[in-house]
Order: C-alpha cells, then structure tokens, then sequence
C-alpha cells in the first residue's frame, strides 16, 4: 500500500462561499421509507421467501414505516409474486404506501404497472445512473444521453399511471439519479428538473427525487454540500420532496444522512440494522434512536428491539453484531470499573433526586425504552471495580449496598474474577455475597430475644434487650438498655466482649415487595484498630434483621481473626 494510494482519484468538494446547515438543528422526524425488502433483500446470500417477507413486512408496518419498498417486481417472478400476495391478500394498511423500483426501460415500466394493479397507495420509483464515472465506463454517453433515458421513461410513467390515477389509485412518482454524489451537482440539478416537468409535478403533486449515495465516495459534509447546493439551485423547489438514500461505503453512512437532513433533506430511505449492498445501507433504527436520545420523537417504535433483533435474523439469516448500537448484546454493557462506578452513582441519583431527565453517565438512552433488561448493562470481569457489583446486587437482586461498603464488597468480587479468569455472572456476584455476609453465622447465633419499651418522664423511650447467644457449645443469655432496639442489642452483646466494637453506621430497606416482603439491613463496625466491618442481616421481621446484620459483622472479623 506504500505506492497503492496513489492511484486512488480524491474527491474534488464544491466551492461553497457560505453554508447553512451546519447552523441548523434535526428537530423533527423525516418520512421513513424502508427498503429491507427490495434492497436490503437483494443483499441476502438466501434472499427471502413469499412468506418471511410478507412476516417482515407487518413487522414493518408494526414498527409504524409509512413507506415500504416491497420489491422490483419486474426483475424476478418471485419479486412479482409477492408484491401480488400483499395486494390481493390484503395485507397492505390503508395509511401504508407501497413503493416498487423499476429501471428507466420501457418494457419493465410496463410489467411494473402490471404488478401494482389494484393496489391502493403506490409510489413508482424509477431511476438511472447519472455520474461522471458511470456515464464514461457503462454507459459511454453524455450528459444529454443520460438525461433523455430519465425524461423518457418519466412520460412513458406518466402515460401509463393515468388510467390507475383514473380509477382510483394514490399513484405518486419518484426519481433516482443513481450515483448522485458522484455526479456534477449542476448536471443533477438539471436533469432532475427535467424529470419533474416530465411528470408534471406542482406543489401540489410533489415528486420524490431520491438522491442516492450509491457508492458513499466523500466526507459527509461534502454531501451536506452538495444537497444545499442541489436545492438551492433545483428550479421550482417546492414541487419536490428530497428524500436521501445513503449506502455506507466509507462507515459513515448515518453521518451522511444526519448532515443530509441538516442541508434540506425530508425523507430518509434505510434499512433496519443497516444491511445492504458491501457495507450496508444507512441503519434507520440509529437513526431514528440517535433523534429520540436528542428528544426528538422519530415517529417509530423500537420499544422491543429484542423481538424485532430476532424476526431480523431469523428471516434475513444475517446477524447484528454485538456493538451494533442500540440493540447489539453489549452496547449497554460496562466492564470498566470507573465505567461501572460512574454508571452506579448515575442510577443513584435519578432515583434520590427523582429526575425527569434520563442523566447517567455511559448510558446515552434508558436500556428499558428500547425493551432491554438492566441484568446485562454491568458485567463483571478483572477490569470491574466496587461500583459495578454493587449496580449488579441493587438491579438484579434488590439490594442497596451502603456506599462505604462498596469497596469491601468489590474487592471480594474482584478477587473471585481474577481466580477465576473469567466474567462472573450475576448468580454468582449474588453467591458470593450471601456467602461473606447473610450466611455469616458462627460462631454467635442468636438463640432468643424479647424487647420491652418504657418512656422516661422526658418523653424519651428507653428500649431494654434480652435474649439468648450461642457461641459453640456454649451459651449465655444478655441483656441491654439503648435509645431502640438496634442500641439496646448492640449494648447487650458488647458487653459480653464477643470483641470491641464501635458502632458506626446502619441502613435498612426492603429487598421484595408485597406481604412477602424481605427486610436487609446493613450494618457497619469498627474495631479496636479503626478498621471497619460490615454485615448483613435478612428477615422477614424488621427489627430481627439488624441484630442479625450486627453479628454478621462480628462473626466475620472473629473468623478473620482465626
């Protein structure tokens, strides 16, 4: 490759002394028009049967895709067939239109007006290449050549679309200059213009013109460039709708569209995921993904992304990949630890500032409005911190860990992934903390206990502990005064010098909801050292669960000491 750039021919921009639309917001949604059945098909290794289309095309329609190119019906028999199973089947809304793509040749005009017969709304989409390079290399014309071929086949659509308008039929025109960006912008322009006197558009009978990045060839502000250009110039701007058709050529085929809009474009002609020729078509399910987290409502609903992931690669045999934004299997995961943490404290705060906005870091859009779980948005390998297993226990498990016990927590997390060498699943997040801290039950048990209240004539209550603590073989029965019951407990069994703790911290909350409920408390110790212990104690009973988290927290520093 040291000399192999060399033959390679750059693209020459146009001069544009001022511009708009870099000034300019997306603040509404385009038309939709997909094309997964006529060019996203043709792209398959096995294309798509009569049935898995027709399967496809309700899921486009349920998505909420106003305009579906269902095929090129003059091309195969199959493509003919099944643009005649959704017409006579009635499988075509009556807020659906229906677009069929046809080379600008008379004969397949002709047998493409045949397959639409009895269809209700249709747009005729008719197209040939324009650009320099296609013009010299296939065709070996010129510029006037080109130009007659698209004005001819737009009077022969128009002749023969007048007895379907007749009797009934929504038959709108669209017109592609194939390789549009790689055509001389005042040479578009002009056979474009040609093409709508042709068809006799108004502003009130618009055309489309489609105007493809066939072959993306050009950064994508040159493209925003030249769709500026190409409407500031097009005689009678209004009597057209200028939709965009970007292939994805150079990788950045949603950057092409999103500027196209900028620079004037209404309408937007992708493919679910992207697949097409080479590297694809535009993907629309970005697109429309990138407006909503923009918020901007683009008028479609991916609200279950998993299910149409899977009719996608079911019937398509292609696969998204697992970076795919938006609905690839890791985009809403972190391993990163500083990923994780800041995840952590982001889903934190929406839930203690009760924030109308969706404000967490690394997480530009809510995993739920898509129909994604919060189970896989933390996973948890050697390169995860203390933030990520405790996102992992509050979302998946209910439980709320103290922030200061966080790092101890991660630790024992970290510990475990490095023994292991590989990812640990959140079971076995959730196995490992039952196993440090609820199943921390020797050698203090509590055998019995009973709390009695009184008030104080300074209206203070005073709460007295008693009970019974098993250690070994051996018990003993305490007791204890305190401001509560956690005081009053905590007094008692300090006193029998199980081991010299300060009490530091405690925290409670429910881990299940409805009678059934579950009360985790969490409990926080420091010894004789200043260093501090943590337990955890679960009951049904919300005043057993702290005793219980505080002989967690003993017991764990008596079996670090043995």
């Amino acid at each position: 490759m040291k000399q192999g750039f060399e033959k390679y021919i750059p693209f020459v921009p146009l001069k544009m002394e001022r511009r708009a639309w870099p000034d300019r917001q997306i603040v509404k949604a385009p038309v939709w028009c997909s094309v997964d059945l006529r060019d996203g098909n043709q792209a398959l290794i096995d294309p798509m049967n009569v049935e898995e289309k027709l399967e496809f095309f309700h899921m486009l329609v349920d998505i909420g895709v106003k305009e579906i190119e269902v095929g090129f019906p003059s091309a195969s028999e199959t493509e003919y067939e099944f643009l005649r199973a959704l017409i006579e089947g009635g499988h075509i809304p009556d807020d659906v239109t229906i677009q069929v793509l046809v080379q600008a040749r008379p004969h397949l005009i002709e047998r493409t007006f045949q397959a639409i017969d009895g269809a209700k709304h249709v747009i005729f989409h008719f197209y040939n290449s324009t650009s320099t390079l296609q013009r010299k290399v296939v065709f070996k014309t010129d510029m006037a050549g080109v130009t007659k071929i698209a004005v001819d086949a737009a009077k022969l659509i128009y002749e023969l679309s007048q007895p379907a308008i007749e009797a009934g039929m929504d038959l709108r025109y669209e017109y592609s200059p194939e390789s549009f960006m790689g055509t001389e912008m005042d040479n578009a322009v002009d056979i474009c213009a040609a093409v709508l006197d042709a068809l006799h558009a108004t502003a009130e009978k618009k055309v489309i013109l489609n105007l493809p990045t066939t072959v993306e060839n050009c950064l994508p502000n040159y493209f925003a460039d030249e769709i500026e250009y190409f409407i500031d110039k097009l005689p009678g701007r209004e009597r057209a709708i200028i939709s965009l058709h970007p292939h994805n050529d150079r990788g950045t085929g949603v950057a092409t569209a999103e500027l196209g809009l900028l620079a004037g474009a209404e309408r937007i002609e992708a493919t679910l995921f992207g697949n097409g020729e080479r590297t694809g078509n535009v993907d629309m399910v970005t697109l429309a993904l990138n407006m909503y987290t923009q918020g901007v409502d683009p008028e479609l609903d991916f609200s279950e992304i998993n299910k149409i992931r899977e009719l996608y690669e079911r019937v398509t045999k292609m696969e998204v990949g697992p970076r795919q934004p938006y609905v690839g299997e890791l985009v809403f995961t972190a391993f990163s630890g500083s990923h994780q943490d800041a995840i952590n404290k982001g889903a934190s705060y929406m839930k203690e500032s009760d924030s109308p906005y969706w404000e967490i870091p690394y997480l530009p859009i809510d995993p739920a409005d898509v129909g994604r779980q919060y189970e896989p948005i933390v996973r948890i390998n050697s390169q995860s911190g203390k933030g990520g297993a405790s996102f992992v226990m509050r979302m998946n498990f209910g439980y709320d860990l103290p922030k200061a016990m966080q790092p101890e927590f991660g630790k024992i997390v970290q510990a475990e992934t490095e023994r292991q060498g590989t990812e640990l699943k959140p079971e076995r997040i959730f196995e490992l903390f039952k196993t440090e801290y609820i199943d921390a039950t020797s050698p203090y048990q509590l055998i019995r206990h009973a709390f009695s209240e009184r008030t104080e004539k300074d209206g203070h209550s005073r709460v007295t502990f008693s009970g019974t603590i098993r250690n070994g073989e051996n018990t003993v029965d305490v007791s204890g005064e305190g401001n509560g019951p956690i005081d009053a407990f905590f007094n008692a069994v300090h006193g029998q010098k199980m081991d010299r703790f300060t009490f530091v911290d405690y925290k409670e909350h429910a881990v299940s909801v409805g009678s059934d409920s579950q009360a985790v408390a969490y409990v926080q110790l420091r010894d004789e050292n200043g260093k501090n212990v943590f337990g955890v104690g679960l009951s049904h009973n919300i005043n057993l669960a702290p005793l219980r988290a505080i002989l967690s927290a003993v017991n764990r520093a008596v079996g670090e000491k043995n």
